[in-house]
């Protein structure tokens, strides 16, 4: 039996987590939750009350970082480029970098990541020093960059349906400050390689609690498919449909990369090409 062929409109996320975080975390939960992750999005259950309100999904591969980011500055600023060009031999579509906040049970997708403030040594002693590189002007590699830099996933919408698809005695927030450290630091990194390159910036911070019980890597990893799939359908259904085109849908639509097009079911065809079906509301 051959081995069957990718589907075209496959989406890719990344899934970063981090190692050991000095003596008092020696597991660190945000690994222990990115390993344990399937290899693709399951599918939602029929019985499973989120599913009726889903948008429909083309396959989701999650691309597990092949091992644990290692909690020092040098090392996040190295590998981080990797992320993005192709390395990993999967065009990436979207990103969800793990890390570990504090011992409460709350679940936080962040905003932004910021440039500089990062006053704290890493794992190995080493502190940041790039309010000192920052005058050195162009050379500096977040020369010319804001000082924060936003993710351009619409997160309000992110969390309403991530909130959807969770038990609703999760706690479940959107964070605006991801605490100037290496989780801020692999964000804005992230953030930064994108707008360098005129990239979208489809790229998520995740904070879990510092727990490594079972109890709360399995409640971790179920909430990071969740999140998987939030942002993947709130990246699909902001792609371009169609509202009371009718014979004019090729005209429409026809200008539109196949790429950025709503990957809805089912298909409308005009002329013996297909479309997306009619939007329930004017996009």
């Amino acid at each position: 039996m051959g081995s069957q062929a990718k589907d075209p409109n496959e989406l890719t996320v990344l899934v970063t987590g981090f190692g050991p975080f000095r003596e008092g975390y020696p597991i660190n939960p945000s690994w222990e939750i990115a390993k344990g992750l399937p290899e693709h999005l399951p599918p939602l259950r029929a019985k499973d009350p989120s599913s009726r309100q889903a948008t429909d999904l083309p396959p989701v591969r999650i691309l597990v970082h092949p091992e644990p980011i290692h909690v020092g500055y040098k090392a996040v600023r190295g590998v981080v480029p990797t992320f993005w060009d192709g390395s990993l031999g999967h065009k990436i579509d979207f990103a969800i970098h793990i890390g570990m906040a504090g011992p409460q049970p709350v679940y936080k997708v962040e905003r932004r990541g910021h440039r500089t403030g990062y006053k704290s040594p890493d794992v190995d002693g080493e502190k940041l020093i790039d309010e000192e590189d920052g005058r050195h002007g162009e050379d500096w590699i977040w020369h010319g960059l804001p000082d924060e830099i936003e993710t351009d996933l619409d997160l309000e919408n992110v969390l309403e349906r991530w909130q959807g698809h969770s038990s609703k005695d999760m706690d479940l927030r959107v964070s605006e400050d991801a605490g100037h450290f290496l989780c801020d630091f692999i964000y804005y990194s992230s953030l930064a390689t994108l707008l360098k390159e005129d990239r979208p910036r489809n790229v998520a911070f995740f904070h879990v609690p510092a727990n490594a019980s079972d109890k709360y890597i399995t409640q971790g990893r179920d909430l990071a498919i969740n999140l998987i799939r939030a942002i993947a359908e709130s990246q699909t259904a902001r792609k371009t449909t169609w509202w009371g085109c009718g014979n004019h849908i090729a005209a429409v639509m026809d200008a539109v990369p196949v790429a950025d097009r709503c990957t809805c079911e089912p298909k409308v065809e005009r002329e013996g090409k297909q479309y997306p079906p009619m939007a329930k509301q004017p996009a």
